[in-house]
């Protein structure tokens, strides 16, 4: 049965103590969805093993077969000839056991990879605007990176390579005991004990160097994207020494952790090699001396031997296995951490999808606050009739873009409501509010793709004659045919290869292929030059003309003709009503038309003026 990354495990619990077995416990429900793989590639792990614990034992039997009388008719024609061909059949099924074990593993481990990274990208998206507000790019995208990178270390490291080692371990030991002197076993066994305990222990001690590294590592790795991300401000102050040394004091930090954890490694590699050093001289020892009391053939004393460089090689490498998966574990915290974040915003279980009859808004008594300490809106109340225009303007830090988040969910309101058609906001889903709602932002950011992709995006799967109709609506499909590569241009890295106006004109065309029952203009023309504004404004018009609308203007003369005006003035509505009413109560907006009148008829004036795309 296949099944979808869409079928994922329960939700991480916010509240469990997030240490090595938390990890692991969050991890196992991804493998689990695979248990016969699992349990099937387990059955492999311990056919290759006791293949290949066999191997010695054969090759016993094969050296004593050449110490019996050579006049013995079945000499050299059964006993060699047969262990002989057990020996290369064993080799063969260890090989083959192996290589069954990973054909069965490697898709539930790659699932599982792929499984992890979708949910923790999706829970990202999910989180609220808050949360994204605060983050820091560069770490938290690293931390993704070394956690699904660990995840599938983990399982590679702990079913490919402890767990068989375990098991032969178990074998060679049950082996030792029921054959051998008792020395043999107690000799292995305590050189087994004291080497997992020295290697946990200086392991152990030398986790908190790695967490250390990874924070370093994520801290500088933030500064040196967020520095690439505004290139242009670090150009225009020249401070591109400042931030190499920034850059390089987080550097300085990674390199002195990183130090300590390679001083660290020496000394756990060094005890490991006298403890395994001290307990292979033993077990020859032993073994020697039963070859010389005759109560050891040659061929014990090569079993032993063969035993010993068997365990030699995975214990040894069982240390470096040990460091890797604490060093998974600690990669992968701040991967499941990510998946704890609480959902600020969330449906509620009962939602419904949102029904838009005519997409009548509604703010009903509305107070809100980013932070407890500093209330942003109180007691905003209007409604926008449907198919009609609302403004809504005042000073910078009035609370009107705050109005545009909430209308999108962005955030809760603390007290009141946001209602569509009657439909409590809170009450139906996110993703079909926002499929209900388009908005033209004053603050265009545009994928770093193509202008056909960036305005295809208001519509995913729009074929390029929409796209082109929306660019002819948006008053841009001229300048895109102008270009070289035309729709194919890329533009950029946040779509800084277009200047302001373009960027704002895509913005427009992709909320225009979108067709959106509710439109917000956010100073959707505050980046154009005031020929482009008038050829703007009245295609604005137009495409509201059918929609409810609510505009955000701080230039009052692109919203004369809204059929209401609310004048916000620290967080209240202070004034409402059309342009010719307010202009009439000559109050606070009078105030704000005749200062920007004035700006205007002072900029006419002047014979410097230079209109700016």
């Amino acid at each position: 049965m296949r099944r979808s990354p869409g079928n994922l495990p329960p939700p991480t619990d916010p509240n469990a103590k997030r240490n090595d077995w938390a990890t692991i416990r969050t991890l196992l429900p991804y493998l689990w969805v695979y248990k016969w793989r699992v349990l099937a590639a387990v059955v492999c792990l311990v056919g290759a093993k006791m293949a290949n614990v066999g191997v010695p034992l054969v090759l016993k039997r094969l050296i004593d077969a050449l110490t019996i009388d050579p006049n013995h008719p079945h000499a050299l024609l059964v006993l060699p000839l047969g262990a002989l061909v057990a020996y290369g059949a064993l080799r063969f099924s260890t090989t083959l056991f192996t290589e069954l074990r990973e054909f069965l593993f490697a898709r539930v481990t790659q699932r599982a990879v792929r499984t992890i990274a979708l949910r923790v990208f999706r829970h990202l998206h999910a989180l609220s605007l808050r949360f994204h507000l605060n983050r820091q790019t560069g770490g938290m995208t690293r931390d993704i990176e070394r956690g699904t990178r660990g995840v599938s270390s983990l399982v590679s490291y702990s079913l490919f390579s402890i767990l068989p080692t375990l098991v032969e371990i178990t074998l060679v030991l049950g082996y030792l005991a029921l054959h051998y002197d008792k020395w043999f076993s107690i000799i292995t066994g305590v050189a087994l004990v004291t080497y997992i305990t020295f290697t946990v222990s200086v392991t152990e001690w030398r986790t908190h160097f790695r967490r250390t590294m990874n924070e370093l590592d994520s801290k500088a790795n933030t500064k040196a994207i967020d520095s690439l991300i505004n290139y242009e401000t670090v150009k225009y102050f020249g401070n591109e020494d400042y931030e190499a040394k920034r850059y390089d004091e987080g550097l300085q930090h990674y390199e002195r952790a990183a130090v300590r954890s390679q001083t660290s490694l020496s000394l756990l590699n060094s005890g490991q090699s006298l403890i395994i050093a001290a307990a292979v001289t033993a077990i020859l020892w032993r073994a020697t001396q039963g070859v010389i009391d005759k109560t050891m053939t040659l061929g014990d004393l090569v079993l032993v031997n063969s035993f010993m460089i068997q365990l030699y090689i995975p214990l040894n490498f069982l240390g470096v296995i040990y460091r890797e998966i604490k060093q998974s574990l600690a990669d992968m915290e701040r991967l499941f951490g990510l998946l704890e974040q609480h959902r600020e915003v969330a449906d509620a279980p009962d939602a419904q999808p949102l029904a838009t009859q005519g997409a009548r808004v509604e703010f009903a008594h509305v107070e809100f606050s980013y932070d407890p300490k500093r209330q942003i809106l109180f007691d905003v109340d209007f409604t926008i009739p449907a198919g009609t225009t609302t403004a809504v303007v005042g000073h910078s830090g009035s609370g009107k873009s705050t109005l545009s988040r909430l209308l999108f969910r962005f955030y809760d309101v603390q007290a009141g409501a946001i209602r569509i058609d009657g439909q409590d906001l809170r009450h139906v889903s996110q993703e079909s509010l926002r499929h209900a709602i388009g908005i033209v932002p004053q603050d265009t950011v545009l994928f770093n793709d193509t202008i056909e992709y960036n305005i295809a995006y208001g519509r995913p799967g729009a074929g390029h004659d929409e796209v082109v109709a929306a660019a002819r609506a948006a008053s841009i499909h001229d300048f895109i045919e102008s270009l070289p590569d035309g729709y194919a241009t890329m533009v950029g890295e946040r779509g800084l290869k277009l200047s302001g106006g373009e960027k704002q004109r895509v913005a427009i065309a992709r909320t225009l292929l979108k067709n959106p029952a509710i439109l917000i203009f956010d100073e959707a023309t505050s980046a154009l030059d005031s020929k482009s504004e008038q050829a703007i404004q009245a295609q604005l018009k137009e495409i509201a003309r059918q929609r409810t609308t609510l505009v955000i203007a701080h230039r009052l003369s692109t919203i004369a003709d809204a059929g209401q005006i609310l004048v916000l003035d620290h967080g209240r509505i202070v004034e409402r009503g059309t342009h010719a009413a307010l202009i009439a109560a000559d109050g606070l907006y009078r105030q704000m038309w005749d200062r920007q009148q004035a700006r205007q008829d002072e900029a006419l004036a002047s014979p410097e003026t230079i209109e700016q795309d």
